[in-house]
């Protein structure tokens, strides 16, 4: 068992599709800052203003914790911990630090008090929403090696672990579902994480849940015995990644130099993903004779970094199928749809709704892998996803622009929330002034 989780989970992507070289996890692992937050309050800020605000935070407010130690008592508490929240923007960091957890358990090294671990993705638990069956049933499927085993409450020492609470699509109903207290009765899916989280179901089994932070309040905060904030990269750790991913020193201190002349870049630096998009961009504007402006802001950045991507071409067939102007248009088309819908993660039916078919999927996974990500799911059904949601968020942008500067088209009178505008008699985007304040009333809502 803990052999198949280390073959899962021992190797890191960095922001690209599974495609190439993997690199280990524990080759390349810088710890994260993660404290305990003395509240589970949820901040309604933009993503970009939270990580602004957290920068300016006295260190002395925080009780910093280590992702090995979130289910041990800090000095001075004496109240068991059961289930682990942790919260963190897009991007910062809690996938990876699951999948630390789990290595560091399966190669013997933290946390041997437990017994078995089980990764429970939502976004792969999405794929079973219309299922009926028991707990039992679902660990078999996700877990087939565990058939022979009897999971109950107190024969193991477990730890379930749902990654990415903000992808779920179940409605998790804690009022409204029925109590389920046996392993081997069969309901929805719903019905068994709510039961879980509470604690009808396996009782003694530690729950260990991520989430981004205006998802996090989908759990009742009475079934939370502590909440974590993964923070990112502290100051010294920005420009250590930095000197770890581009090998020459000297450009390494222009890469810096630039960034801290930014405050918005630098402040974005907290989160590794976008470390790395300004390592990929900036490495190569800086050390080429590349005219054109460096980038200063976060529009600047990753309008360089659509460019970068669209120009790697890794398999010259793609060329002729698909031109690149065709493929930001239906890739900014998804992005916009499934950004006012609220999703991060889509699967296929989502792709044909914005005329995106499995084989184009392919396509602009394989053109533009660090933009568009292919994954795959339980029993290998197709997973997508932007790598990060601030690329979705600018993709989303270019298509609302596009939209209007070239169709003379509001994608803001496409949805559906525009009818009751329209019924109100609600002015028509005329000019494209129009357009961006209608696209910061929309965000505001």
């Amino acid at each position: 068992f803990k052999s198949n989780l280390l073959k899962k989970f021992q190797c890191l992507y960095e922001g690209i599709a599974k495609q190439g070289n993997p690199t280990l996890l524990n080759e390349i692992y810088t710890e994260l800052y993660i404290t305990e937050s003395e509240s589970g309050e949820i901040s309604n800020e933009h993503e970009v203003r939270q990580i602004e605000t957290q920068s300016r935070r006295a260190a002395t407010e925080d009780k910093p914790i280590k992702c090995k130690n979130i289910f041990r008592l800090l000095p001075g508490q004496d109240k068991a911990i059961r289930t682990v929240l942790t919260k963190g923007v897009a991007g910062i960091g809690k996938t990876v630090s699951v999948q630390k957890f789990i290595v560091d358990w399966a190669e013997g090294n933290e946390n041997q008090d437990i017994q078995l671990i089980f990764p429970l993705p939502f976004r792969e638990l999405n794929l079973m929403k219309d299922q009926k069956l028991s707990l039992s049933d679902l660990l078999h499927i996700f877990f087939p090696e565990t058939k022979e085993m009897k999971i109950s409450s107190d024969e193991y020492n477990l730890l379930l672990i749902f990654d990415g609470l903000d992808e779920c699509r179940q409605s998790l109903d804690f009022q409204s579902n029925v109590r389920l207290c046996d392993v081997s009765e069969s309901a929805s899916v719903d019905v068994l994480l709510t039961n879980l989280i509470v604690g009808n179901l396996l009782p003694s089994a530690l729950i260990w849940i991520t989430s981004r932070p205006a998802a996090a309040d989908l759990i009742p905060s009475k079934c939370v015995h502590r909440v974590t904030e993964v923070r990112g990269f502290d100051e010294p750790q920005k420009e250590k990644y930095f000197r770890n991913r581009i090998s020459n020193h000297s450009l390494a201190n222009t890469v810096i130099t630039h960034l801290k002349s930014s405050r918005s870049l630098y402040i974005m630096c907290h989160i590794p993903v976008f470390c790395w998009i300004s390592a990929t961009v900036l490495e190569k504007m800086l050390s080429e004779a590349e005219s054109g402006e460096i980038p200063k802001t976060l529009t600047q950045m990753y309008s360089h970094f659509l460019i970068i991507q669209t120009n790697i071409k890794h398999e010259k067939d793609y060329e002729k199928k698909v031109k690149d102007e065709d493929m930001i248009v239906k890739l900014g088309k998804l992005a916009f749809q499934q950004l006012v819908k609220g999703n991060l993660i889509f699967y296929e039916e989502d792709l044909r709704e914005c005329g995106i078919d499995e084989t184009e999927a392919s396509v602009y996974s394989g053109l533009c892998t660090q933009i568009f990500r292919e994954e795959f799911g339980l029993n290998l059904w197709k997973v997508f996803c932007f790598v990060h949601l601030t690329i979705q968020e600018h993709l989303a942008a270019l298509y609302a622009h596009f939209s209007f500067t070239n169709d003379n088209i509001s994608v803001f009178d496409q949805t559906k929330e525009s009818l009751l505008s329209k019924v109100l008699n609600q002015k028509k985007c005329n000019l494209i002034s129009e357009l961006h304040q209608r696209a910061v009333d929309e965000a505001l809502q």
